[in-house]
């Protein structure tokens, strides 16, 4: 998806509204490169959690590529058995994991519907993150003032996408102006 972001809409709005295109990946990005690092290091260390001043190289589609690989390959190699050290702050292994998954779904979904595109994780993938989501989005992070809004009311009969959409303060009908 990184790839075929048109470099004409860059400064597009997204359903993030603090965020325009390119802000937005900017942000997935660097935290993609981040946990992959810190996943990847035989510390399970990345080097810094300041991902403020990160910038997509110009092919972006490769380094998602890299990071994705890296963090499989930590994964498989049981890095999520382990702490994650952001800077000098540590999670659990697998509460990191659920975060970035979260992130990257619903990140994911924020910049595919900004640029027109279509997304579809797999099913499996968004349940997980509807386990997980409840957990972390709590009055101290979403809802007015906060960093993510507050939740949008969704029917049950919805698809596990829409629903963790609107667990995360997305409306699943937003489109780009």
């Amino acid at each position: 998806m990184v790839d075929a972001i048109d470099q004409d809409r860059l400064q597009d709005p997204t359903p993030c509204c603090e965020w325009d295109v390119a802000q937005l990946r900017d942000h997935v990005l660097g935290w993609l490169v981040t946990f992959a690092a810190g996943f990847s290091g035989p510390a399970g260390r990345a080097l810094s959690a300041d991902i403020a001043n990160y910038s997509t190289p110009s092919d972006g589609g490769a380094e998602v590529r890299r990071a994705a690989e890296s963090l499989v390959g930590a994964l498989r190699g049981g890095a999520a058995q382990r702490p994650l050290w952001l800077g000098e702050n540590s999670m659990p292994g697998e509460l990191a994991l659920g975060m970035i998954l979260w992130e990257s779904q619903v990140h994911g979904w924020d910049l595919a519907s900004a640029t027109g595109q279509e997304w579809s994780p797999p099913v499996a993938a968004v349940e997980e993150s509807l386990a997980f989501a409840p957990a972390m989005l709590t009055p101290d992070y979403q809802g007015e003032g906060r960093a993510l809004a507050p939740p949008v009311v969704i029917p049950g009969s919805s698809s596990a996408v829409h629903q963790l959409l609107g667990l995360s303060g997305r409306d699943p009908g937003w489109t780009a102006p």
